[in-house]
């Protein structure tokens, strides 16, 4: 079984104009796949006759295997490639997906098919086929100390800009690991700075920004402020989607918890900022704020609060009015 490709292999490849005749997507990266799939636009299929050589299909409109393969067969038009996106792929039931066989076995040359799925099932013959074939790429989603480094070269790649190190990391507290919303942030930022942006312009920039409001929230938290951290939350949850942002803040909350029992562990055994940074994937800054911050509660008080966390997001779940579970929620934490 061949392992399943980054989305990095796929445009370095297409890049050297290297690109196989067909692509299985898959993964919970959304972000990063609609960005590989405007980069592949782009190197594959030239804008002049983009219109002529580049359909998009959907697996859940009244659309049979055939009529894809049938497009994907014919020759492209005043260019050298065909670039065909299949999106929900999953919407056609197995017996369907094999009609895709013979045409996989026998794919056109001068295409590039991509097909795009929620759900995957590498136990059929279908989806196995691709990883078979080394053709399976694999869109995750980031992990803690992968997104630095991906801000730094997105930033430097898509939009000409500068950031050093500590900007990054900057940016990456407040934001956490949502690319979608650092893409954002970065796109604010090179209008509002240009190309060379420092971490204090990093930090005026965010400040003003619906994400800081969250990054304040979980250091009055973490610090157990009982009154600045209800007065954040009040601000929050009146900028935020009322049906979302609840069960969001839970998440964060659950997060930044356990970040703090990891650091306590940490200390518990007479380590330091270095081994906390290790252990957490955070950045030398954050890891220090942390300590600071695990110095407020006892393992005890973690554990209880984990469990408060549970019992909030199970009764916001149930139906039950959010705002008051909430503020119930902080006044218990911070205690």
């Amino acid at each position: 079984m061949s392992e399943d490709l980054h989305p990095e292999d796929i445009l370095e490849a297409a890049g050297k104009e290297r690109v196989a005749p067909f692509y299985l997507f898959y993964g919970p990266g959304e972000f990063r796949m609609e960005r590989a799939l405007a980069t592949l636009r782009t190197l594959l299929v030239p804008e002049a006759v983009r219109d002529l050589n580049l359909e998009v299909l959907y697996g859940d409109e009244p659309i049979e295997p055939e009529q894809v393969i049938h497009k994907a067969s014919s020759l492209p038009f005043l260019g050298q490639r065909r670039l065909i996106i299949l999106r929900r792929t999953e919407s056609f039931n197995d017996g369907q997906l094999e009609r895709f066989l013979p045409y996989l076995e026998k794919p056109s040359p001068s295409t590039c098919l991509i097909f795009i799925s929620a759900r995957t099932n590498f136990n059929t013959k279908f989806y196995r086929t691709f990883r078979d074939r080394g053709v399976a790429v694999l869109f995750d989603e980031l992990k803690g100390n992968q997104v630095v480094p991906w801000i730094k070269t997105t930033a430097s790649e898509d939009l000409g800009m500068t950031l050093d190190g500590e900007a990054c990391a900057y940016l990456h507290a407040v934001v956490g690991n949502r690319l979608r919303e650092l893409y954002s942030e970065l796109e604010k930022l090179r209008l509002r700075y240009g190309e060379t942006v420092s971490v204090e312009q990093v930090k005026e920039s965010v400040t003003h920004s619906r994400v800081y409001t969250v990054f304040e929230l979980m250091d009055a938290v973490s610090m157990r402020g009982c009154g600045s951290s209800l007065r954040i939350l009040k601000r929050y949850l009146e900028e935020e989607d009322p049906r979302e942002a609840p069960l969001g803040l839970i998440s964060m909350l659950n997060r930044q918890i356990r970040l703090l029992w990891q650091a306590k562990g940490v200390l518990s055994k007479r380590g330091g900022a270095q081994e906390v940074q290790k252990k957490t994937g955070l950045p030398g800054f954050l890891a220090k704020k942390l300590i600071e911050q695990a110095s407020c509660w006892t393992e005890k008080e973690l554990q209880a609060a984990l469990e408060r966390l549970q019992w909030s997001d199970d009764r916001i779940k149930s139906g039950s009015s959010a705002k008051p579970i909430l503020e119930s929620l902080f006044l218990s934490l911070c205690r």
